[in-house]
């Protein structure tokens, strides 16, 4: 089975320049709406799909710059013993360093032979494509591959639509199941019901490995046609070819008429069956028209946990549920870098990060937090600026990450993963335990961030220490609210050493002839982080701290902490 050894882009679309050397089983493209992922698929299909014309218009080319024209090239390896004939293809086989990756313009020994096929588009608008060799270009010589080659090669490609491969037309995946070939022309001569019934017992003989390899398929992947699938006249199709016989389940229903999720499931099935013989598959959008639990039905039937991959594969997500189950190995990054578009891979040490907070991987922007608690408060600020007619940090491409506590060096050593991976990062922490300072450095010299308080300060201290007494007191209420008088009182009597009582707080909260001590606010940030019952440490409790308690209030708050919330803020906005 041939496999896509090298993609060469130029001028195409968002792309001025791409080199990439994809992997043998899965890749999958991750990035930005406007990253290019789309535009790599689309490449693909263009240069490796069995057509002799493409819809191409100004607007393909990079910049609406016609004068340069639009260049694809795929190296080919793995390649049949049809694909090697050296009386073919001899000037035009080449040889592929796996473990230097590059490619040498003539075979050799402890190379692999590879072909590389050229599409090239000029302000003509006119394809062309050919097979690229320097000693070829220099005797002048020109050559594509054959027909019958291009076709078997040809990418299957599951889109917004694709029941077109659910018939036997040209290029679609059925006629690569088997050897057999329909032959309608007897049904076709009698009046249309007497031929779709005639041909579907004439199909059962001419197409019954195909018919079976479909049933196998649809069982496997929970898709339901009944007791087996037929091959019968398509009664929409107008041409006496292949193309009018389709697929249809026991009762003579069209599966075209499936949902697209389910057209999806069975295609990819089917694509798997023939791999050995086509083994290039374009996926946009995995995710697209399926559940969670089919989307990770469909990822095994690509072939997602196989040792050795089935097929090669392309596809783009924007889902966290396919980055949850898919490996670091399988993922590419696409990144522009000046006039040069990457596809970068995950180091193997992100993987507890992608199953943790694979969403992350999906935005621009990175806000590693320490734990819930600043989860929930950076979203109550969020709530209320949206309310405020300011620009939601989500709309601006910002992914909060839950960092789980603990030392903040893991904080900064997750913000490196994903600063090397050119994601904008920066971390929200608490500065009750200080970092390493070469880890905290190293995050830094990436380009990342960091938000947290005075020397000392957990983010309840912080806010304990900072607010007027208005605020503590709608804080200290919302904690009864939430757990309880008796279970807020014990705190407060535990944290103070029986010499404070929840009674005695609110009523000096209350009175506008007393103020609260700086000693009674530390009693409040001891019993509001009780390890066995927190008061606000979750998302829900802190958002409404922020959005429904200081945000209303900040003016009621110093100068210091409100620049801190102010910068923080403002990172996510921008």
């Amino acid at each position: 089975m041939a496999v896509i050894r090298k993609v060469e882009i130029s001028h195409f679309r968002s792309i001025k320049s791409f080199e990439w050397y994809p992997s043998p089983g899965l890749n999958c493209l991750i990035g930005s709406g406007d990253a290019g992922k789309s535009t790599v698929l689309d490449a693909i299909d263009l240069c490796l799909g069995a057509r002799r014309s493409v819809q191409i218009t100004d607007a393909d080319f990079y910049q609406l710059d016609v004068e340069t024209p639009i260049s694809i090239t795929l190296t080919l390896g793995a390649l049949s013993d049809t694909l090697k004939n050296f009386e073919a293809y001899g000037d035009y086989l080449r040889g592929y360093q796996y473990l230097l990756g590059t490619i040498e313009d003539e075979p050799g020994h402890g190379l692999e032979t590879v072909l590389s096929l050229n599409l090239e588009i000029a302000g003509d608008l006119e394809p062309r494509w050919r097979l690229r060799s320097d000693r070829a270009d220099a005797k002048g010589a020109e050559r594509n591959l054959n027909w019958k080659d291009r076709v078997e090669l040809a990418p299957t490609r599951l889109g917004a639509t694709s029941d077109h491969n659910l018939a036997w037309r040209r290029g679609s995946v059925l006629n690569r199941l088997s050897e057999e070939k329909p032959d309608a022309s007897l049904a076709l001569s009698q009046a249309a019901r007497d031929a779709r019934k005639s041909f579907g017992n004439d199909a059962d003989a001419q197409l019954g490995d195909a018919l079976t390899s479909v049933k196998k398929a649809a069982d496997e992947l929970g898709i339901p046609i009944g007791e087996k699938a037929q091959a019968l006249l398509d009664m929409h199709s107008v041409s006496v070819t292949g193309g009018s016989i389709a697929l249809h389940d026991e009762r003579g229903v069209p599966l075209r008429g499936l949902g697209l999720g389910s057209t999806r499931l069975l295609i990819a099935g089917l694509q798997r069956e023939v791999a050995a013989m086509s083994s290039i598959l374009l996926v946009d959008e995995v995710e697209n028209g399926l559940e969670p639990h089919r989307i990770i039905r469909l990822l095994g039937s690509l072939g997602a946990k196989d040792e050795t991959p089935p097929q090669q594969v392309f596809a783009t997500t924007h889902s966290p549920i396919v980055l949850r189950e898919l490996s670091v190995a399988q993922l590419r990054i696409m990144r522009r870098s000046d006039d040069k578009h990457q596809a970068r891979p995950v180091p193997t040490s992100a993987q507890g990060t992608l199953r943790r907070s694979p969403e992350a991987f999906l935005a621009p922007s990175v806000l590693i937090c320490e734990g819930a608690s600043e989860v929930g408060f950076v979203r109550g600020f969020e709530l209320f600026c949206v309310g405020q007619g300011q620009p939601s940090i989500f709309a601006r491409g910002v992914a909060l990450v839950d960092g789980g506590g603990g030392h903040p060096d893991r904080l900064y050593e997750r913000g490196t993963e994903f600063a090397k991976l050119g994601y904008r990062t920066a971390v929200f922490r608490d500065a009750d335990i200080t970092p390493t300072a070469q880890v905290e450095a190293t995050f830094h010299q990436l380009g990342g961030g960091t938000f947290t308080w005075d020397a000392g300060q957990s983010l309840e201290a912080a806010i304990f220490n900072n607010v007027g007494d208005a605020t503590l007191l709608a804080m200290l209420d919302y904690a009864i609210i939430e757990h309880g008088q008796e279970m807020v009182a014990a705190h407060i009597q535990s944290a103070s050493g029986n010499q404070e009582t929840v009674e005695n707080l609110r009523a000096l909260l209350h009175s506008p002839q007393h103020t609260i001590t700086p000693a009674q606010r530390a009693v409040l940030v001891t019993a509001s982080t009780n390890k066995s019952n927190p008061w606000f440490k979750s998302v829900g409790r802190m958002e409404h701290v922020a959005s429904r308690i200081l945000a209303l209030n900040f003016a009621d708050v110093r100068e210091d902490f409100r620049n801190r919330v102010n910068a923080l803020i403002g990172w996510a906005q921008a």
